[in-house]
């Protein structure tokens, strides 16, 4: 009998899920994933964790809890440290399996993997070993899962650079068919990690609000590598988180490019480093002046009817500026 690996559908889950199942699949395991965010698992998380911490590290801990109830053999819970060299992530993704353990009690095994590609591919390489020792002991069948992992990621980067969002992307490699990102005649960019704005739950749809505006939504995932180096080229000193120094570039290179209608920034309540990107994104919209710019900050009490009005003004505001609505 296969065992049971279970995914929260959390954090960088929306950035690396497709991988991470092709590669427990091929050693044999069955994949489940947590359910979609709802107010129980909001209230679980925040029940577990202390006031200060953010929104997204709240909702994963209830989806740990979700899969904890649904009685998986293992919970996969990496310890994401570096994704490329000279480069960091925020300290919640280095210390989340240790922040797991202490506090959510009756766990099954947590797989912490630890994902670290600051110190080169043989460090990584090990990794994949030992955790695939859990499951299979052949080393060139683990060695062919983390490849097929690999070329998986690659082609779930590919679609969604085609124009869908992360969610939608995830959707298309399970088989759904979906259209294209439909072309609406404003174009905004949306600048934020993931996890902020592709759970629907969290953003309270965000995504299909301004697709029903008529808004033809730009993520920092749909943008090319080369156009993102290229702002983040403009910084005065390099940031070493890598999200947000994705953000940023995206950011600055769209001020450039004159692209777009509009910019939304969206971050959640209490993360450090988005604080200090937001306010250097909104500093350089103002001081450019050409391209308006709205921030949005979620947290557990963020309320519909107050987003609907932000976002209607700003649409208003978009249109207004393309001559669209008279003054």
């Amino acid at each position: 009998m296969s065992k049971k690996v279970g995914i929260p559908k959390g954090l960088l889950y929306y950035n690396f899920y497709p991988m991470w199942k092709a590669f427990f699949e091929e050693l044999g395991a069955e994949v489940v994933t947590s359910s979609d965010t709802c107010k129980k698992i909001i209230d679980d998380g925040v029940k577990t964790c202390v006031d200060e911490t953010c929104l997204p590290v709240k909702t994963f801990m209830g989806h740990v809890i979700d899969l904890k109830e649904k009685g998986v053999d293992y919970i996969f819970v990496p310890r994401v440290i570096s994704v490329e060299r000279h480069r960091y992530l925020c300290s919640k993704f280095l210390g989340l399996p240790d922040l797991v353990r202490n506090l959510v009690s009756d766990l099954p095994p947590i797989i912490d993997m630890k994902i670290d590609f600051y110190r080169g591919d043989d460090f990584m390489k090990r990794e994949i070993l030992r955790v695939g020792k859990l499951f299979i002991n052949d080393v060139s069948k683990i060695k062919d899962a983390y490849e097929k992992s690999l070329k998986m990621q690659r082609t779930f980067e590919c679609i969604v650079r085609e124009g869908f969002s992360n969610t939608e992307a995830i959707k298309i490699m399970e088989g759904e068919k979906l259209d294209a990102n439909a072309k609406g005649d404003l174009k905004i960019a949306l600048l934020a990690h993931p996890y902020d704005i592709m759970d629907d739950y969290l953003s309270m749809g965000l995504i299909n609000r301004l697709k029903n505006m008529g808004a033809y939504v730009l993520t920092t995932n749909m943008i090319e590598r080369d156009k993102i180096e290229k702002g983040a080229g403009k910084l005065q000193k390099d940031l070493f988180w890598t999200y947000g120094r994705d953000i940023l570039g995206a950011g600055k290179y769209f001020i450039e490019s004159e692209d777009i209608d509009g910019v939304i920034s969206v971050s959640a309540f209490g993360c450090g480093p988005d604080s200090i990107t937001e306010d250097l994104l909104e500093r350089d919209y103002k001081r450019d002046g050409r391209i308006p710019f709205m921030s949005i900050t979620i947290d557990e009490h963020t309320g519909e009817a107050g987003l609907n009005t932000r976002l209607e003004a700003f649409i208003d505001l978009l249109r207004w500026r393309k001559g669209e609505i008279m003054a």
